[in-house]
């Protein structure tokens, strides 16, 4: 097949852009490296099977060749992202699904959109599931994402319905692993950044706040199943092993025998999600799919990637 990847050099994109090569189909990456890294693609760059497009995908992108797939993964994803992107998260949200969205239509692609779990917000339903419509504070910092996702996927059922397009949309819920990038600004990369300079690992709040982190690859491998899978509607991927923040930074410092790190608490940031927990009733039926990697292993094969990288200790 040949495949369109929107961030294509982000942190999951470069994961999906090395899956798919390895299955020996065409990969055209798009990205304008706001947040992607060319060190996350180098492994490839030069593949016969891979092409790189530096571009920005809010801005019109004409393809003349045939499509099998467009993924629209391009956005800023994490807080400390954007909110310094504000206006070009909202855009990529907004005018890239839109300029994606023709691509796929334009070509005879199928059309995979990366959605998030911060379309629940704050939710007041545990664990999510896809039906709850969620609780989203639009004119909060962190309503440049959430509401970019939440039109997202507003447009990408609207191209269905209206076009017949066939679509997908994944609900990506916190996801870690090799990279990410060390400045990122969330949970795990920060604590891990933190241990291995020894300074003080920074929790916001009281730590009691929880997340459900899934590995990489058990989300690449989710995210090819709903490639294949006969279903429109959203479909929430993530690991439903659900800890606390706290918990997260004791067992990242555990792993740092002998370090000088201390656990050290800040204030909450405005419309931080207290709980955070995929239902994956859906996935597990339709998908036939389900995580397998345990957060120890997980996190032990992240730390050794970040120590082999000369920046985290910088």
């Amino acid at each position: 097949m040949k495949i369109l990847i929107t961030g294509g050099a982000g942190f999951i994109g470069s994961h999906l852009c090395d899956r798919l090569i390895g299955e020996r189909h065409t990969v055209l990456c798009v990205d304008n490296f706001i947040t992607g890294s060319e060190s996350n693609i180098a492994s490839f760059l030069h593949h016969p099977a891979f092409q790189l497009l530096r571009h920005d995908i809010a801005k019109p992108l004409e393809i003349d060749a045939p499509l099998d797939y467009v993924l629209h993964f391009a956005s800023p994803a994490s807080p400390k992202d954007y909110l310094r992107y504000p206006i070009q998260t909202l855009k990529v949200g907004s005018l890239g699904t839109l300029n994606a969205l023709g691509i796929a239509k334009a070509t005879g692609a199928q059309f995979l959109l990366a959605s998030t779990s911060e379309v629940y917000g704050d939710p007041q339903v545990h664990p999510q599931t896809e039906d709850y419509w969620g609780h989203v504070n639009p004119v909060g910092p962190r309503g440049v994402y959430d509401e970019a996702k939440r039109f997202a996927e507003a447009l990408t059922m609207a191209y269905h319905r209206e076009h017949g397009l066939k679509t997908h949309i994944v609900r990506i819920f916190n996801t870690y692993g090799p990279r990410m990038r060390l400045n990122d600004g969330r949970a795990v990369p920060t604590f891990i950044g933190q241990a291995l300079r020894g300074e003080p690992l920074t929790v916001f709040g009281d730590g009691k706040q929880t997340r459900s982190f899934c590995y990489v690859d058990d989300l690449i491998e989710g995210i090819r199943r709903l490639m294949e899978a006969p279903i429109h509607e959203p479909v929430n991927v993530g690991n439903p092993d659900e800890r606390s923040v706290l918990e997260i930074a004791t067992l990242i410092l555990a792993s740092f025998k002998g370090s000088k790190s201390r656990i050290e608490f800040r204030p909450l940031p405005q419309d931080d999600p207290k709980q955070r927990k995929p239902d994956l009733t859906k996935a597990k039926t339709v998908l036939k799919w389900q995580p397998k990697v345990p957060l120890d292993e997980g996190l032990s094969k992240t730390i050794a990637w970040f120590r082999g990288q000369p920046a985290a200790v910088a």
